[in-house]
């Protein structure tokens, strides 16, 4: 299946050279009966047509949504255009720019930092998770920004105490959202809290969660399986 990838960002410093890009990740994740197409947000590159591939994944990103970068609206603008028209799947920053889009707003959490393995308390279903989901899963995380106000015409899969909007499938079944990351591998996360040590409150109590059993094999089989549906 064609998928195109709404690249909003890299991994920083050199996390990228040892780990791979965000490409690469989701790329492992979805495995090989994805073929994606990518396409660089950050210097201005959209599709020229909705209709190019049948689905599009937006990425993470160290950017906030609301912030004044020029590539945003732009990004905002593809993301309407889209819905309906192919699947949508946002991770991260993907999932704060579609909430943002669609009529959501996304703050700067007052909580701070969510980073390490996280667990969500299931709230829904649906019937891309196949039969008898979990009620809890526990997924990689890394952000500060989270959707304060969820757009109108979503149903809540996932959420915690933490991030009351972890996930999001809109009600008219073209769109599909997450603040956590599957793409993520325990070491890349690892690695990822010790680059951003010094802004963290507790790393080392983030980076010991990455040691326990993690459900991303199961989130990424949801996200096939909603790109295929």
């Amino acid at each position: 299946m064609d998928i195109g990838i709404l690249r909003t960002g890299a991994p920083p410093g050199d996390l990228e050279a040892r780990f791979g890009s965000y490409d690469d990740m989701f790329g492992r994740l979805l495995g090989p009966d994805f073929a994606p197409r990518i396409w660089d947000v950050t210097l201005g590159e959209l599709p020229d047509r909705v209709d190019t591939v049948p689905a599009y994944l937006i990425t993470g990103s160290p950017a906030g949504v609301y912030e004044p970068l020029s590539w945003i609206p732009p990004l905002f603008d593809f993301l309407r255009r889209a819905k309906g028209e192919a699947r949508l799947v946002g991770v991260c920053f993907g999932h704060q720019a579609m909430a943002e889009a669609f009529g959501g707003r996304v703050e700067k959490s007052g909580r701070g930092w969510g980073v390490g393995l996280q667990d969500y308390e299931m709230s829904g279903a649906a019937a891309w998770m196949g039969d008898f989901p979990p009620r809890r899963i526990a997924v990689p995380a890394s952000h500060q920004d989270q959707v304060v106000i969820p757009p109108p015409g979503v149903r809540i899969l996932a959420r915690s105490t933490f991030s009351p909007y972890g996930m999001f499938e809109w009600e008219d079944e073209s769109a599909l959202s997450m603040q956590f990351h599957p793409e993520f591998a325990p070491e890349y996360a690892k690695a990822l809290i010790e680059f951003r040590r010094e802004r963290l409150p507790d790393p080392d109590a983030a980076i010991a969660t990455l040691d326990r059993p993690n459900d991303s094999a199961l989130v990424g089989g949801w996200i096939r399986s909603f790109l295929a549906a």
